[in-house]
């Protein structure tokens, strides 16, 4: 039986096999990026704490987005939807770096966050009216089992921290949604700018709870943030462009891929070494994920053929 091919959703049109392909190598450069970007500010959270990182990628990430696209198409389309993707992307911000200054390994939050392709997936059914085949549908749940087989209770990824960031994950899948939303009414670089802009008053709001460093941090945590706001927003402009070119439903289980990238940075920064559980798991995952991109290839061809 055939996949079954993305319906029309609701005011975005139906990509071809080839741009499909072309937002998934965004999806997994953005992801390359986003990780780094990560890793920069686990680095520097001891440092300088939850407010300031998120004032920091703010700041440095909206003026960022202004030089790579000189101002061009920043102007907001649909502010409601912008402004509330903003808001709760910043909670979900403040949850994980929350998480990592309390001691969370960066590959063990990347594992918590691995329940997210399977929300997506399902939240774009009523929310974008997207269609998914039964391979699709498959490869996605065997990564949720991967999923559970790493979150398995008792397990040496619950923490403290894992229920709230358990939340954080199904709020990041929504905006991950309002992203591909907001694709039919504003640009990539209108996107990125606006979530950087509202991380500012955010964290300026988290002061009374996450207060600032008494003295000013060294160069190399500067620096570090610097990196941090520059790569985030490089990041999000790539995340905006490839939910316009792709469904959800295609993208999604690139959500794995910062568990591998995750995984030997933490490893040769931090010493981390995941238990076998989460090593188990995530190979399930990013194999769920390799078939979904051999997926779009084979509409890739098939689209060539009839042409």
């Amino acid at each position: 039986m055939p996949e079954a091919t993305p319906m029309r959703t609701r005011g975005l049109s139906v990509p071809t096999g080839a741009e499909a392909v072309r937002g998934i190598l965004l999806i997994l450069g953005a992801y390359l990026v986003i990780t780094g970007a990560d890793v920069a500010v686990k680095w520097a959270l001891p440092e300088v704490g939850v407010a300031v990182s998120m004032i920091a990628r703010g700041a440095v990430g909206a003026l960022a987005v202004l030089a790579i696209t000189r101002g061009h198409g920043i102007a907001p389309g649909n502010v409601r939807l912008l402004t509330i993707r903003g808001l709760l992307h910043c909670c979900v911000s403040a949850i994980w770096y929350w998480a990592w200054l309390s001691g969370m390994a960066l590959v063990d939050s990347y594992a918590i966050a691995a329940a997210a392709p399977l929300l997506m997936t399902l939240f774009a059914i009523p929310m974008l009216g997207e269609q998914v085949g039964w391979r699709r549908w498959t490869s996605t749940l065997a990564g949720c089992a991967g999923v559970l087989f790493m979150l398995q209770p008792g397990g040496d990824l619950w923490r403290f921290e894992t229920p709230f960031l358990l939340v954080a994950v199904v709020a990041m899948a929504v905006t991950r949604i309002w992203t591909r939303m907001l694709s039919a009414t504003d640009t990539p670089a209108s996107i990125a700018f606006w979530l950087m802009v509202a991380h500012v008053p955010v964290g300026l709001a988290l002061l009374p709870a996450f207060p600032a460093p008494a003295a000013i941090p060294g160069p190399p945590v500067i620096l570090a943030l610097v990196f941090f706001g520059v790569a985030n927003a490089i990041a999000h402009i790539l995340f905006a462009r490839a939910f316009a070119l792709a469904p959800v439903s295609a993208l999604a289980p690139y959500e794995y891929s910062p568990l591998l990238i995750g995984g030997i940075l933490g490893f040769l920064i931090w010493a981390e070494v995941p238990a076998w559980t989460t090593v188990g798991g995530a190979v399930i995952v990013i194999i769920a994920g390799l078939y979904n991109l051999h997926r779009e290839r084979v509409r890739r061809a098939a689209e060539r053929a009839r042409a």
